[in-house]
């Protein structure tokens, strides 16, 4: 059965934040929207810590006592994007980051100002205002006077990811937004180089069991893929077989298509082939990262870039005294300074190391974080620290019998420790430019490292997702070719695109791409067809 469905502006692929924010602004421009997902919407989005990375003198900002500015903001993230776009589309970013936080907000999303005062990679929930990147780590804090950026939605635990996307759906289907779930496009309809809609299989929520299970069975596998992933595999496998034997055909038509699909981070193939060096990074988002998004935009002559850059995450903190100690490769030299985000770490880890590194304290330290193990963390980061102070470190009486035991370079990592130990007696700058207050000598044994080396572990895993994607005119959101024109009627936004985040990842600098994005890809693919197109070309 192919039933050819009609009536539609803007058909947007993915509901998650870009697909949400796409949707929401085409339909505030008077056009007639689907969303279709091929689960229950959300996505990575909904999954995520929903920080939403955002500057340029917010109120939250001020209220916290933070005077920042559009250009600081943009002398600090110039670093972090290196030239994945140009400088005028991230000064369009910065300069208008205030005013994203407020659309946000009139669409339901909640933030505050209760700033985080110790370093973390995710503050409790009496916090929701941080530094949540580099702004004050060398070198960027060279360039750009440090600024709170990382603005979470209120919510309990993780639940700030489900409840931002909440609000962004209902704003979306309180809009008259159509939203299909259970359905996968398998082709774009083109004709004369233009898209014009496209042709999937969708379930029908009839109201039967069969459906009802499908459902059910989607929302856990997707809950439990990244925490529990043999279970969530499981129950994927499961809603798999029902949707195949329900689905049936459906063509839509429509003027334009927003492909808000997600990255590829559960597509091992394209891992393997695109970034070798990340294979054992462990999938974070939902098995509906598998590039499907960037395959579809490919498949019409779509072109991609950075398809190499991936981020995976190795905390340092919290506790926030972890950081306090020091990163050493296999050779027993440093990694680079602790206080850097943990993307950034891992990524001077993987690339200059090898994959492998330890984190070496001593016993003050290691007292001190101990201490700050229940106040620092929430649940989820409670569950991949517990097993390290319970044994899951390696321990010595002295610095030589330490690296021995775990393996790396005995002179290097007494050299390291010595250098370390010897600034900080003098009160001159750490070798590795690590901030003064976190800072603290490795005198008192026993001596303790932690392997903080990519590898697979159900435990001690290291989470990360995919930046590259599609490239898009940074104007209209529209997908180019390799000749240097554009896809015309087709759009990428997200993780599917090439966008602010593509070179380095900080925390919420993807939502805040997605909601740039989002609005971009929307705004343009409602306009009428015929008016004129303003391009970066």
């Amino acid at each position: 059965m192919n039933n050819v469905s009609g009536g539609y502006d803007v058909v947007v692929v993915g509901f998650g934040a870009a697909g949400a924010c796409a949707a929401i602004t085409a339909a505030e421009n008077g056009a007639r929207v689907l969303v279709v997902d091929r689960a229950l919407g959300g996505g990575a989005s909904a999954l995520s810590g929903g920080i939403v990375y955002a500057g340029g003198g917010t109120p939250y900002q001020h209220a916290a006592g933070y005077e920042d500015s559009p250009d600081n903001m943009f002398n600090y993230l110039h670093q972090e994007v290196q030239g994945v776009v140009d400088d005028d589309v991230l000064r369009r970013f910065c300069a208008g980051s205030v005013e994203r936080l407020a659309w946000l907000e009139r669409h339901g999303a909640k933030f505050d100002s209760s700033l985080c005062g110790y370093k973390t990679s995710y503050p409790t929930d009496e916090h929701y205002l941080y530094f949540s990147g580099n702004e004050k780590a060398y070198p960027y804090n060279r360039c750009a006077e440090p600024a709170p950026r990382g603005h979470r939605q209120v919510a309990k635990g993780m639940g700030s990811g489900r409840a931002l996307w909440e609000a962004l759906r209902d704003a979306a289907l309180g809009l008259g937004v159509t939203f299909l779930p259970l359905t996968r496009v398998d082709e774009l309809l083109m004709t004369d180089g233009r898209v014009h809609g496209i042709r999937c299989r969708t379930m029908r929520d009839d109201g039967s069991k069969l459906v009802s299970r499908c459902r059910r069975l989607t929302a856990a596998g997707t809950k439990l893929t990244n925490w529990t992933p043999p279970i969530g595999h499981l129950l994927n496998q499961q809603a798999e077989r029902i949707w195949q034997r329900q689905a049936r055909s459906l063509t839509v038509q429509a003027s334009a298509v927003v492909l808000a699909a997600g990255g590829f981070i559960f597509n091992r193939d394209m891992l393997r082939r695109h970034a070798p060096s990340h294979v054992h990074v462990s999938p974070l988002g939902t098995e509906g990262d598998d590039g499907a998004g960037i395959a579809l935009g490919v498949s019409v002559g779509g072109a991609t870039a950075h398809l190499d850059h991936v981020t995976a995450w190795r905390f340092m903190s919290p506790p926030a005294a972890l950081a306090q100690g020091i990163a050493v490769g296999i050779n027993g030299t440093r990694i680079a300074n602790e206080d850097l985000y943990g993307a950034t770490l891992a990524e001077v880890m993987i690339r200059r190391f090898g994959g492998q590194g330890f984190l070496i304290t001593d016993s003050t330290i290691w007292r001190r974080a101990r201490s700050q193990f229940l106040s620092q963390t929430q649940l989820f980061q409670r569950a991949t620290m517990a097993p390290v102070f319970a044994g899951a470190h390696q321990k010595a009486a002295t610095i030589a019998a330490l690296a021995d035991r775990i393996g790396v370079s005995q002179s290097g990592l007494i050299d390291s420790v010595d250098s370390y130990n010897t600034a900080i007696a003098a009160g001159a700058e750490d070798p590795a430019h690590k901030a003064t207050d976190l800072c603290a000598p490795i005198l008192e044994p026993p001596f303790y490292a932690v392997d903080i080396s990519l590898r697979p572990s159900p435990i001690d895993f290291v989470p990360g997702l995919t930046l590259g994607g599609l490239t898009v005119d940074t104007a209209t959101g529209l997908v180019r070719t390799a000749a240097g024109g554009t896809v015309e009627g087709l759009y990428a936004a997200g993780r599917t695109a090439v966008g602010i985040c593509s070179n380095s990842y900080v925390s919420g600098l993807a939502l805040a791409d997605c909601v740039f994005s989002g609005r971009r890809a929307g705004e343009h693919a409602s306009r009428p067809i015929g008016v004129e197109e303003h391009s970066s070309a």
